[in-house]
């Protein structure tokens, strides 16, 4: 099914091609609707490049234009834009399709693509904290998107559970561990274990020799120091999991660096063999001559003590990805401070004759109320269990207020629907590069740019159902003549250009800002054209809008990894 983006688009070059112009500029959804739905810099474009008037060479292309099925007699407006606005009875056709069509308009990709998305990506005997929301919920909406435009797409958890940590949580294990306090809250007893002993380490150099010791045991193999990692991480990945539960998150694989350990060997025998790094001071270094951008910036992929890092597993991260499992496109979920890191490894990669498709998608800071990363009172990271359980604690008021009436186990499942919901609409309602202040008021609140307000909205329109007495309408004929109508049906046409958009820069608040003002549109719509008090054909027209807006708010929140109730 062809939007109304892609058929204006064709007849543009049809019309510049019989001017005698270039394919030039660009059909987009107009910027302000006082101008159209639609609209063309190509007029700008082609009177810059000829040295003519722009609103010249637009009228030289209206000529030759020929749109009077899609839209009223296209204008040349400001400096020389060409504005598109759509005719109602086509609006009405093109929502019909949408009606009938269980992608609603979302074509599939004619290229898809093989990608796995590196997102989350916890650390072991750590619980995860507030700021892995953002890797978690954008990844997650990422590999939804990606998905559903038709990719074929793994989930990768790329879990932090080996390294130089583990010497210290291993030698307190055996000398510092509480086991009472270990079956109470595994991973606080963890983190407490690793803290003493971090600070025993830097007074003691006894202790911290020891703990390099239970390292190097671990690092060859001793059974009981396995033992006790395994345990550390069977631990940790219960917590994990319960948080993804919350969270509605799935993975398909979660190949920790451990995974990956007995090839790191391999990994710098074959960049030294092609000698794509060679020895520098005893360590084992990639240099970037010719690169201007990494020509002062090194990376070692083995130090002088014989150790790898994470640049070595990162390495032989890419080539399992590339050559086990087939992937041609490989996407970083991981925070913008990691920028330099992930450009090395994609230049080795790209080295080593590897052709996917890297690219990492960075990404900006959750801040307290002060404007600082957020924190506790104690200035350690706000756990993310913690603040997702107190999540659908707040949300559970907010149902108690407005619906009394609900059964235990409905507050219980609408609450959490809400909850979650608004910790991840907040995050993915921003430009991923963009630091957010977190705010319970402002994520929770009814009205405005947020989840409950957007749930809140598809709920009104399951009530006009359940008031009609209908589950669904009963026509899919629309008959568009109220401006708020025909400006809501022209807003549910653009679903399907939006989706594909997401992917073009990593961007899923473009999405959550198309449903935001979609949900404006339907309340607009309400307020001004009564459903159910109409007379028909007009009452099962309005009906089939209200369906339509609530399909397409629920699939856009659903690629978003937010649910919505029925009830609220």
């Amino acid at each position: 099914m062809q939007t109304f983006q892609t058929l204006l688009a064709k007849r543009l070059v049809d019309a510049l091609a019989k001017a005698g112009f270039p394919n030039v500029g660009e059909l987009t959804q107009a910027t302000d609707s006082r101008f159209g739905d639609y609209q063309t810099n190509a007029a700008l474009i082609l009177g810059k490049q000829r040295g003519e008037n722009p609103r010249d060479v637009g009228a030289k292309i209206l000529e030759r234009l020929d749109v009077s099925d899609l839209s009223e007699s296209p204008t040349v407006a400001g400096a020389g834009f060409i504005n598109f606005t759509l005719r109602a009875d086509a609006v009405a056709k093109k929502a019909a399709e949408l009606f009938a069509d269980e992608r609603l308009g979302v074509a599939r990709s004619a290229s898809p693509k093989k990608i796995v998305i590196d997102f989350g990506s916890p650390n072991v005997a750590k619980p995860m904290h507030v700021g892995h929301i953002r890797s978690t919920a954008l990844g997650d909406a990422l590999a939804r998107i990606a998905t559903f435009i038709g990719h074929d797409v793994i989930r990768d958890n790329h879990i932090g559970d080996w390294g130089t940590q583990f010497g210290m949580v291993i030698w307190g294990w055996k000398n510092l561990l509480d086991r009472e306090a270990l079956q109470r809250d595994p991973l606080a007893e963890i983190v407490r274990v690793y803290k003493e002993t971090n600070a025993r380490s830097t007074s003691d150099p006894a202790v911290r020799e020891a703990c390099r010791q239970e390292l190097v045991k671990l690092q060859s193999g001793d059974k009981e120091n396995t033992g006790i990692w395994n345990e550390c991480v069977a631990l940790s990945m219960q917590d994990f999991e319960h948080v993804y539960e919350l969270l509605d998150i799935h993975y398909d694989i979660q190949c920790g660096e451990s995974f990956y350990d007995d090839r790191l060997a391999g990994v710098v025998d074959r960049l030294l063999k092609s000698k794509i790094a060679e020895v520098s001071e005893g360590a084992v270094v990639v240099f970037f001559r010719g690169v201007p951008e990494l020509a002062d910036k090194p990376c070692i992929i083995r130090k002088s003590d014989g150790g790898f890092n994470y640049a070595t597993s990162d390495i032989a991260t890419v080539e399992y990805r590339i050559n086990e499992l087939t992937r041609d496109t490989l996407w970083y979920v991981v925070g913008a401070p990691q920028t330099l890191h992930f450009r090395q490894i994609f230049e080795i990669a790209r080295r080593e004759g590897y052709k996917a498709d890297f690219r990492h998608i960075p990404f900006g800071n959750v801040l307290g109320e002060d404007r600082k990363l957020m924190k506790t009172r104690s200035g350690e990271n706000v756990p993310l269990r913690q603040l997702l359980e107190e999540a659908c604690v707040r949300a559970r008021k907010i149902v108690e207020e407005k619906n009394p009436g609900l059964t235990e186990a409905e507050k219980i499942d609408i609450a959490r629907t809400i909850g979650i919901g608004a910790v991840k609409y907040a995050d993915l309602s921003q430009y991923r590069m963009t630091d957010y202040i977190f705010s319970w008021d402002k994520m929770l609140a009814l009205q405005g740019n947020t989840a409950p307000y957007l749930q809140n909205a598809y709920v009104r329109i399951r009530s006009i159902f359940r008031k009609a007495g209908e589950s669904a309408p009963k026509t899919d004929k629309f008959i568009l003549n109220e401006s708020a109508e025909i400006t809501l049906a022209k807003r549910l046409c653009q679903f399907a250009e939006i989706v594909p958009q997401v992917l073009n820069d990593f961007r899923p608040n473009i999405l959550a800002n198309y449903l935001f003002e979609l949900a404006d549109g339907f309340h607009a719509f309400y307020e001004a054209c009564p459903v159910l008090r109409s007379d028909e054909p007009v009452r099962g027209s309005r009906l089939a809008l209200c369906d339509l807006t609530g399909r397409i708010l629920q699939r856009g929140l659903d690629l978003l990894g937010i649910k919505v109730p029925e009830k609220m």
